[in-house]
């Protein structure tokens, strides 16, 4: 949970630093962290169903609806609002954050930068590491 609430410190400090009067950091920092920890999300169920053989029944199938639309909905109940309700209740929830920019340092946004880029760097890595040894 450290490395969890330094991240999150690292991302509040940035955001408030670069527009101190505008309260937009709120909600631009919850897509950003929500945003990365969805793809962690995403990666790690992919991998327990391909190579654990479970979770497979981890779908959400919505009759009446187009497939598109089922999908889209699907992804945003079983990956999306997860994390949102976890950032927001252990950050957000009773401004717990306050507390928080506190206790912990400011890495000048670095430590951020790095978990979201690999964030979204190592699933299209995988992918192509993958495709090229794997066939």
């Amino acid at each position: 949970m450290g490395l969890y609430y330094r991240i999150w410190v690292d991302l509040i400090k940035r955001g408030r630093l670069i527009n101190p009067h505008d309260r937009s950091w709120i909600v631009k920092s919850m897509i950003f962290m929500s945003m990365a920890m969805t793809f962690n999300y995403v990666l790690i169920m992919l991998l327990l169903q391909k190579y654990l053989s479970i979770l497979s029944f981890y779908e959400l199938k919505i009759p009446g609806l187009p497939p598109y639309a089922s999908n889209v909905i699907s992804f945003v109940i079983l990956f999306i609002s997860p994390c949102i309700i976890v950032n927001y209740l252990l950050i957000f929830r009773n401004k717990r954050y306050e507390r928080l920019l506190k206790k912990y340092p400011y890495y000048q946004g670095k430590l951020f930068l790095g978990y979201f880029l690999i964030s979204m760097l190592l699933p299209i890595i995988l992918l192509w590491i993958g495709i090229i040894f794997f066939r």
